[in-house]
């Protein structure tokens, strides 16, 4: 008779080859999936939640996790358990009938967004938000009372253990006394500087080389990943299976370039994630901001820094063609140009942290009952107009409707993005500190050292400790955001 957590263990093995199928046809249906198959393909990821569901709430894994308990257990192996524990008691506290329905309304909404974004159609997408927002809400009940906190904090738990609305607050905030003044001394230098923009067109094709060419210089593994092209980019798929999207503008190549870059780094974490551990809890990625983190490190910290833009610029030349924008220091200052925009995905390193304290404002309010989704517009405009001077009345399709997380329920993520922003910088200096040739090893493009530190301190060790240990181990400290503001004085005001 195997033991109580080998019995665990095989069951998660079970709901991780689900997953993994779910992974893939989710990804399908961002890519290549025809526009006629949106409703099966949504009830059967439904039907799959629910059979996962069913699987993790038996009473039996809870009676299994008790006994597990009493076992003698080597350290990743307590640090599995409790990582199962966490996702029996997180999927305990929904039942079966909220799983499904939150699933077919947020593949619902995000089919329909597809064509709603581009139409400027606010009506039609704020009525499937409703139902979106209202199943959200109903979930953050149940979360809440189980764990006595707030309704927003019991989601935010969910992408990032441990994180509090509290604590986003207070560093939030202190964000929020430099970031402004900053902003604008950045665009106020750069407004006396020249810079030449690349003259297009820019075919498809060369970009996708382009990128595939930047892709195998990160180290990506093209036998267990590949490249497409959807609406929104992304990276999903499973770690053996990676799958990576961006998106072309035939009149610029440099959104779709950096895109592919961050989008690399989130599949270097997943492709680098303990082999030996693969099926179980503990070898996932330890959270969303820690995943991020990997994205940002790759994209903010190391891809737009002037070692690693001057190693990429003869291959920019080779797809794009030379032209006087890619001279060598007009091609660093395009791609560390400050200019406050409408759209999060496009926004340069500066501007961005403002669309997420936006963002995270929002939906934290709208989540408490604070606001509908009928407010949603105009607080968003008020919000533009005074974080970054950016007029968004009437224009949904650059404003409340240009992001897709919403649409899937997906509230408490949006901090991630900034938490992952500030542990890339503190990372990347403990990077600086271990590898003191480091910016003479990107210039000559051996990043393999970089790779192996991050193999070391973060990838390999998947969920086996807390994301604050996690840090605390690989850089000595817990998070301190004076790196983060440090590198972007460095990078923007002393460069």
């Amino acid at each position: 008779m195997s033991s109580a957590y080998q019995q665990l263990s095989a069951i998660f093995q079970r709901l991780s080859r689900f997953s993994h199928l779910s992974a893939i046809a989710g990804c399908d249906m961002q890519t290549t999936m025809p526009p006629g198959g949106s409703r099966a393909r949504g009830e059967a990821l439904a039907e799959m939640s629910v059979l996962q569901h069913e699987i993790l709430t038996d009473k039996r894994v809870g009676d299994l996790i008790q006994e597990a308990e009493q076992q003698s257990l080597n350290d990743v192996e307590r640090a599995n358990l409790l990582e199962i524990r966490r996702a029996y008691q997180q999927a305990t506290l929904l039942p079966a009938s909220l799983v499904e329905a939150k699933s077919i309304a947020g593949s619902h909404c995000e089919h329909a967004w597809r064509q709603q974004r581009p139409a400027n159609d606010w009506k039609g997408f704020s009525a499937n938000l409703k139902e979106v927002v209202r199943l959200s809400r109903e979930e953050a009940q149940l979360r809440a009372d189980a764990n006595g906190s707030s309704r927003y904090d019991a989601l935010l738990d969910v992408f990032e253990p441990g994180m509090t609305s509290a604590k986003l607050d207070s560093t939030f905030g202190e964000l929020k006394t430099w970031l402004p003044d900053l902003l604008q001394q950045v665009v106020e230098k750069q407004s006396q500087q020249e810079i030449i923009h690349p003259k297009g067109p820019f075919p498809v094709n060369a970009q996708r080389e382009l990128g595939l060419d930047i892709m195998k210089m990160l180290g990506f593994d093209f036998n267990h990943g590949r490249l497409d092209v959807s609406a929104h980019p992304f990276c999903g798929g499973v770690p053996e299976d990676v799958r990576i999207t961006t998106r072309y503008n035939e009149n610029e190549f440099l959104s779709a370039m950096m895109g592919v870059i961050h989008e690399t780094g989130h599949a270097r974490y997943e492709q680098n994630l303990p082999q030996q551990w693969r099926g179980q809890p503990v070898a996932l990625a330890r959270s969303t901001a820690i995943h991020e983190s990997q994205s940002l490190f790759m994209e903010m910290q190391l891809g737009r820094s002037r070692e690693f833009l001057q190693r990429m610029l003869p291959q920019v030349k080779i797809h794009m063609g030379d032209q006087p924008a890619l001279q060598s220091d007009n091609f660093v200052r395009l791609t560390q140009q400050v200019k406050p925009g409408y759209i999060r995905v496009d926004a340069d390193e500066l501007s961005y942290p403002a669309h997420v304290v936006l963002r995270y404002e929002i939906e934290r309010a709208l989540i408490e009952g604070e606001i509908e989704v009928d407010d949603i517009p105009a607080l968003w405009d008020a919000k533009m107009q005074q974080s970054l001077g950016i007029d968004t009345r009437g224009n949904y399709r650059d404003g409340c409707m240009q992001d897709i997380h919403w649409t899937d329920g997906a509230f408490g993520y949006f901090p991630t993005y900034t938490l992952g922003a500030m542990y890339a910088a503190q990372l990347f200096q403990a990077v600086k500190k271990a590898i003191p040739q480091l910016s003479e090893l990107i210039r000559e493009g051996d990043l393999q050292p970089v790779f192996n530190w991050l193999q070391q301190n973060i990838w390999q060790h998947g969920s086996r400790f807390s994301t604050e240990q996690l840090l605390l181990n690989a850089t000595g400290e817990a998070l301190n955001p004076h790196y983060f503001r440090q590198h972007l004085e460095q990078r923007y005001l002393h460069n």
